[in-house]
């Protein structure tokens, strides 16, 4: 039995740090795992600028324990007044290296996005002309579209139809939650690609439920079904260079979680790479984790793997019950359980 596995140092290739306090707590447990990672720019108000990348850039730098060694690569938010020449200003200062989609309306902070698809085509033909990937977040925004279909509707009336219109184009589908969309992206040609978390892994749509209403198990993408939650699990462990590790780590306070209209998020930040290797385990397919999180992410956007390495032992860690932050509290994915690896 393995007890110990040592893995070229991962990148998080897709994460939510926020800003101050909340910055302060949870970047730290991010880069004690990962040495780079995609920082999402739907802050208020959103990263739109490559002047904006950087100055959240410069305060992510300030907001790191000394010596640490972690890159954050911040995609700009796009709008549909995003230009062309604004995409290749942020990919040649070095703060970018994709760009995002949000759909306007699909999650926190994205009422400033995009509204058509058309309205961003001098920004992808920029896109395709440097190798940059396009991030998107994969729901329709319909209220007349029932919650639990939102990712598989967005794949059949926009995700097929703009990768059928703009062929070259680098898409990752982040966060996939449904048994559609692994077997959509699997199907795919090799400019499509998907994001894997560990709730969508660890967790089915009971956990939204079990013991009464939870909402610290409510995200966007929702949880689906079992049968969903299995074939999203098998494709994270499947070898397939197609799917890749973002956490999409979401923190936000208990008083924003649990109020009326309560956040869409979970903070999976702190233990996020020993719950990957214990999903990974449980699958017989730890000698699949390394290119999962260290391989596949950094070839599909075209940057340099990792250099060193990071190791991970067998051993129980509990995960607290919650973090202490700004007057509030932020309460981690798997709150007071115990899982069976560590960070070394």
């Amino acid at each position: 039995m393995i007890q110990k596995l040592t893995i070229t140092a991962p990148d998080d290739l897709h994460l939510h740090i926020r800003d101050e306090a909340m910055m302060q707590l949870v970047l730290p447990h991010s880069a004690a795992q990962f040495r780079r990672a995609t920082v999402m720019p739907n802050l208020k108000p959103p990263v739109t600028t490559t002047e904006l990348a950087l100055a959240y850039r410069n305060r992510i730098a300030n907001a790191l324990p000394t010596g640490t060694a972690f890159t954050p690569l911040i995609p700009l938010y796009l709008t549909d007044k995003t230009t062309g020449a604004e995409v290749r200003k942020a990919y040649e200062s070095g703060v970018s290296r994709a760009m995002k989609y949000y759909p306007a309306g699909a999650t926190t902070n994205s009422d400033s996005a995009v509204t058509k698809i058309e309205n961003i085509r001098e920004a992808i033909d920029v896109m395709i002309e440097l190798g940059m990937p396009l991030l998107i977040h994969g729901e329709v925004t319909d209220p007349a579209v029932d919650f639990f279909d939102r990712e598989s509707r967005f794949i059949d009336e926009m995700l097929d139809p703009l990768h059928r219109a703009v062929p070259d184009l680098k898409i990752v589908l982040e966060h996939i939650s449904t048994k559609h969309a692994a077997e959509y992206i699997t199907a795919a040609s090799r400019t499509l690609a998907a994001t894997i978390t560990p709730h969508h892994i660890a967790l089915n749509r009971n956990a939204l439920f079990a013991g009464g209403i939870n909402p610290h198990n409510f995200c966007f993408p929702i949880l689906k079904s079992e049968d969903d939650r299995l074939a999203v699990l098998a494709a994270a462990t499947s070898g397939n260079p197609k799917f890749f590790l973002g956490t999409d780590s979401a923190p936000h306070g208990r008083s924003n979680k649990e109020r009326t209209g309560g956040f869409g998020g979970l903070y999976s930040a702190f233990a996020a790479l020993p719950m990957y290797a214990e999903l990974f385990e449980r699958e017989n397919a730890l000698d699949k984790l390394e290119p999962f999180a260290s391989f596949y992410g950094a070839d599909f956007y075209g940057i340099e793997r990792n250099r060193d390495t990071v190791t991970l032992i067998k051993e129980p860690l509990t995960i607290p019950d919650y973090f202490e932050v700004d007057g509030d509290q932020l309460v981690p994915m798997r709150a007071g359980d115990t899982i069976s690896w560590r960070m070394a």
